[in-house]
């Protein structure tokens, strides 16, 4: 919350899941310009640690009604971290996400990929990795003031390629995404981790993509405090915060909504 109560143009108000739930309902979200999302939800854990462990559940009815009425609306969003791999029995917040990160291997995009693999994580920094981020969309908005790219100490995940399609790249890590560099998803199961094979995966750390009508911001990073500290990260945070709030933003996620139900 420091990176907010720094930025005087923003205003934050934080809510915790499951309360989070009532205050994305359409009757209070409307008071906010933006949503940011930082949970991992959707999955019950069996109170057991180890490979597999955890079932994947479907969000409530009433907070899948809120969040598609979120994106009918044409709100603001941004995830980041592991906020992108929430509600992975919920196809919807993939439609939202864009990620092609899988905590388990199983079908995506009509092709069966393999649990994705993950580097760092909280409570584990000396395992994070260090990279230098670059640009990949000059002059747009999330990325004044850091069009140079910057360094940074994070988590990292390895995904297929196949997201490259299906969004708009912004900032790409110069990390080697190899599987040697990585760990597999702790809740793959025991199989899958005896026998885990994954290709050279993305570059791709954060991208912008149109979700129904709204604009999102998705980013990878954002794990922990070597992030949260980190000014290029903060800065990276604020812009996108403002951009998915913009006019701007929300008339480019129709636009691109658009032209990709006419193809």
């Amino acid at each position: 919350m420091a990176i907010f109560e720094a930025d005087r143009g923003v205003a934050a108000t934080a809510v915790e899941q499951p309360a989070a739930q009532l205050l994305l309902r359409p009757e209070h979200v409307g008071a906010y310009d933006a949503v940011l999302f930082y949970d991992m939800s959707g999955i019950e854990l069996s109170g057991r640690r180890g490979e597999g462990a955890g079932a994947f559940v479907a969000p409530p009815d009433d907070y899948r009604h809120s969040v598609e009425a979120l994106l009918e609306s044409g709100t603001g969003i941004v995830l980041l971290n592991h906020a992108l791999v929430s509600w992975p029995a919920w196809p919807l917040w993939r439609e939202l996400s864009g990620s092609s990160f899988l905590l388990r291997g199983g079908e995506l995009s009509g092709q069966q990929q393999p649990a994705s693999g993950f580097r760092g994580g909280a409570g584990e920094l000396e395992r994070n990795a260090s990279m230098r981020l670059r640009s990949d969309a000059p002059g747009h908005p999330v990325l004044a003031g850091i069009e140079e790219g910057f360094e940074v100490r994070d988590e990292l995940y390895l995904k297929t390629a196949g997201i490259e399609s299906q969004v708009l790249p912004l900032l790409r890590s110069d990390y080697a995404f190899e599987q040697e560099n990585f760990s597999v998803s702790p809740l793959a199961s025991a199989e899958e981790r005896a026998a885990w094979s994954h290709p050279t995966g993305s570059d791709l750390v954060v991208w912008a993509r149109a979700a129904r009508r709204s604009p999102v911001v998705a980013s990878e990073l954002g794990d922990g405090p070597e992030a949260y500290s980190n000014p290029g990260f903060r800065r990276l945070v604020g812009n996108a915060v403002r951009w998915v709030a913009s006019r701007e933003a929300r008339a480019w996620a129709t636009e691109t909504s658009g032209l990709a139900s006419r193809r």
